[in-house]
């Protein structure tokens, strides 16, 4: 079982979409701890407050804005690939290694039990402080990390377990070192060999899902996405700096770009969105795994009666319509 150490029990941090929400929550703090130490009665005030905050809440969290939902994604507190894997699955065992070079701790995985099920569990690992995110890279793999995701993949198909994956990357790690150790070819060999594995494959956007280095654990039969994930070739950031020369430009970039899990639902490239508790996943790190155990169980499901080869040729399909335009 994976102790990584459990969420902050600080406030979390707001994003600035959230301010009002902040100021408002802390106004109803700070009649109620009024209320309680001094001999006057405000309950009619605060109830009205709460009132108005539950309308705010239902106006701001059902009318986000894709860099509203960038934002929900990089939230520092947001869960991580260790933070969901001992509330979705049970015993599981960390491997390690690429049988190469190392291992790259910005990617994890092992195998454990789903429901019952023997599955391998793959996925990017990113830091929740300034200390594990250096020992983890923030997230962004080198090539011995898709070796090992590689490796596990293989003894998954050679064992006929399912594989999933949880995405939660920026990118690949674009150094120096990574280069020289082949990083591109890494990332295109998993293109290959998970296109023709045998297995259920399900990969998961957690967070977000950025270039190559999401890619790299992305073709599966089924790709799932949190409701404040994101899912691109590039950040707005990158694709402001490239398309008008400011990165300050990010915000128009993220609509432009249809990175969000409602547009990319709409467009066929995912197969489900995983609702996220109100507020964002770091609210709610037990029932937001629920959530995402629940959807695990549907696609499973869905993909139980295909054949190794119905499994390969279901793979193929999904990405081969991907981009083809029809009036």
């Amino acid at each position: 079982m994976s102790k990584h150490k459990a969420p902050s029990k600080t406030a979390p941090k707001s994003m600035g979409f959230e301010e009002p929400l902040i100021q408002l929550r802390k106004k109803i703090d700070e009649l109620k701890e009024y209320t309680a130490t001094a001999e006057v009665d405000l309950s009619a005030e605060i109830q009205s407050l709460e009132e108005r905050l539950a309308k705010l809440e239902n106006e701001i969290y059902e009318n986000m804005k894709p860099w509203d939902r960038v934002q929900v994604a990089r939230h520092p507190e947001r869960p991580t690939t260790l933070d969901y894997i001992p509330l979705v699955f049970e015993y599981f065992i960390e491997l390690h290694g690429d049988r190469l070079y190392g291992d790259d701790e910005a990617i994890v995985g092992g195998i454990a039990m789903f429901e019952g099920t023997p599955v391998t569990v793959i996925g990017h690992q990113r830091g929740k402080g300034t200390k594990e995110n250096i020992r983890r890279n923030f997230g962004m793999p080198h090539p011995e990390g898709y070796r090992k995701a590689l490796r596990l993949m293989k003894q998954a198909e050679k064992f006929n377990r399912p594989i999933i994956c949880l995405i939660d990357t920026k990118g690949a790690y674009p150094g120096k070192a990574a280069e020289e150790r082949g990083q591109s070819e890494a990332i295109a060999r998993n293109l290959v060999e998970m296109a023709g594995l045998e297995v259920p494959v399900l990969s998961i956007v957690i967070g977000e899902g950025g270039s190559g280095g999401a890619l790299a654990l992305g073709v599966g039969n089924q790709i799932l996405m949190l409701e404040n994930s994101t899912f691109s070739v590039i950040s707005p950031e990158g694709a402001a700096s490239i398309l008008w020369k400011d990165s300050a430009l990010a915000k128009t970039a993220a609509e432009a770009m249809k990175i969000t899990a409602p547009d990319l639902l709409e467009m066929g490239i995912i197969e489900h969105m995983i609702p996220e508790v109100r507020g964002g996943a770091h609210n709610d790190y037990k029932q937001q795994a629920r959530k995402i155990a629940g959807a695990i169980k549907i696609s499973l499901e869905q993909l139980s009666g295909l054949t190794p080869k119905e499994l390969v040729s279901q793979r193929y399909d999904k990405f081969k319509s991907i981009g083809i335009f029809s009036e």
